[in-house]
């Protein structure tokens, strides 16, 4: 079936048979990717284009932003694609090509919101060496160790998803998803894959609880500050992010930690859904809502006072 599978493609689980709802599916996702990439690119353009926000939170702040357009670009053109035309075929290329770089993304997520906890935490608990330990070569350094670490695993991953026997082609999921494909072995050497995605579920839990027990340190450092103006400048910095990780967590645990064989396929697909798609959506309000500089440069960006002349350079500065 391998060699039938690479050939024919996969059959991706519709939402619908019926034509009017499957259009209905189209404009819903239609209208929740624009808003996604709108909110996202946002974000990206208030950053560069004012210079009091070059600083390390938010650019990681907009590498986080374009990580999430580039996750959802992913999966969601794909499945619009499908419903538009009434079809659930993907072919092995795209599969293989929407596992690659959904990894690639999702896992630069999760360093990035680590390395995010970890500049809250200098920033806070260290502020007089702040500037020294995260410095613009400093900054650079880590989000390109990010990136390329999920490039690696990415790559890891889908080779050895890739390289196992599927003795069918249906994919119970709207997108290629690789618990899903190991659903579809007919082959030993799916268990080497299982072992990695269990090593994968472990550390990703030890990075949780790394970001929780950071954040137990921040918390108490805050509680020490006497000023309470000096508490909620604190804290408004460290609420969004607190709020994202949670957002990652519980909707990861959506996916992967509810036993599937007690719930429906329609309660599964809007787990996948929620995983997929909620904390890219929700990712540019919880930040633009409780951060004050980033609506004051939002407000700015509005009233088409920085977009006469020339972009500036982004420079970080401590």
């Amino acid at each position: 079936m391998s060699n039938l599978t690479s050939t024919s493609g996969f059959l991706l689980l519709e939402f619908s048979q019926v034509r009017e709802l499957q259009v209905l599916h189209f404009f819903l996702f239609l209208a929740l990717y624009l808003i996604i990439i709108m909110g996202n690119l946002l974000i990206i353009v208030v950053i560069v284009l004012d210079h009091r926000l070059h600083i390390p939170m938010y650019f990681f702040l907009m590498n986080l932003a374009i990580s999430d357009i580039g996750s959802v670009s992913v999966t969601l053109p794909k499945s619009m694609f499908n419903l538009l035309m009434n079809s659930t075929h993907i072919s092995y290329f795209e599969c293989v090509s929407q596992i690659f770089f959904f990894l690639v993304f999702e896992c630069f997520d999760f360093a990035i919101l680590i390395i995010m906890a970890h500049d809250r935490y200098v920033a806070i608990c260290n502020p007089l060496q702040y500037e020294q330990i995260m410095n613009e070569r400093a900054c650079v350094q880590m989000t390109t160790i990010a990136w390329i670490t999920g490039v690696l695993y990415s790559g890891l991953h889908t080779a050895g998803t890739f390289s196992i026997n599927f003795c069918s082609n249906s994919v119970d999921q709207f997108f290629c998803e690789i618990p899903k494909l190991m659903k579809l072995s007919c082959s030993d050497l799916y268990l080497v894959e299982v072992a990695f995605l269990v090593f994968t579920y472990i550390a990703a839990l030890g990075y949780f609880i790394f970001i929780i027990k950071t954040y137990v340190r921040i918390f108490t450092t805050v509680l020490k500050i006497p000023s309470k103006q000096g508490q909620h400048k604190a804290l408004s910095t460290c609420l969004p992010h607190l709020l994202v990780v949670s957002l990652y967590l519980f909707s990861g645990l959506f996916v992967y930690a509810t036993p599937h064989s007690n719930i429906s396929p329609d309660l599964d697909l809007v787990f996948a859904v929620i995983y997929a798609i909620l904390p890219s959506l929700l990712n540019p309000f919880i930040y633009s809502l409780r951060n004050k500089q980033i609506q004051t440069a939002l407000k700015k960006l509005l009233n088409l006072k920085h977009l006469c002349g020339t972009v500036p350079k982004f420079v970080l500065k401590s």
